[in-house]
């Protein structure tokens, strides 16, 4: 089971990974294309701000998963790497435990938001703002499997240093 979930979670965070490029790789355009049409041909995209912006929500949602799952947000060891393995152990059990309670929040806080707001539409590109905002309950499930993963590695193989 955990072998499955971990080769899932891989494969995911791979496809994540080339979605986030292409939507860096979008907002960038846009935002030349602006920077053109405004300064060279002196008329604005009126449009390009604001998809700049959904892709910008996107790319940092996106982001926060795949940095979870490579280990890259900053954290503060300073007490449990002084803790023996058992207590290290522990400590991983417990942060496990905790940022997949946080998931959970983000996930119904995240569905609630959209479903508040499902019928507005954006000024601009007149797309119902609960797309935009689906990143939210969306990264929250990504994150809520990346962290059923290390939970299961931390109980399963328990001298597995995360």
């Amino acid at each position: 089971m955990l072998h499955t979930l971990q080769s899932g979670c891989r494969r995911l965070n791979t496809w994540i990974e080339y979605l986030l490029a292409s939507l860096g790789m979008t907002m960038a355009l846009v935002v030349i294309a602006q920077v053109f049409c405004r300064y060279v041909l002196n008329s604005s995209l009126f449009w390009s701000e604001e998809l700049a912006r959904y892709l910008l929500v996107w790319l940092s949602f996106l982001g926060a998963t795949t940095a979870y799952y490579r280990g890259a947000h900053p954290g503060v060891d300073l007490v449990s790497r002084r803790l023996p393995a058992a207590g290290r152990w522990f400590c991983r059990l417990l942060t496990h435990l905790i940022s997949l309670a946080l998931f959970g929040i983000i996930i119904l806080a995240g569905v609630q938001f959209a479903y508040f707001i499902r019928l507005q539409i954006s000024p601009a590109l007149g797309l119902p703002k609960w797309i935009v905002l689906a990143v939210i309950p969306i990264s929250g499930i990504i994150l809520l499997a990346h962290g059923a993963a290390f939970l299961l590695e931390t109980i399963l193989e328990p001298d597995h240093d995360q």
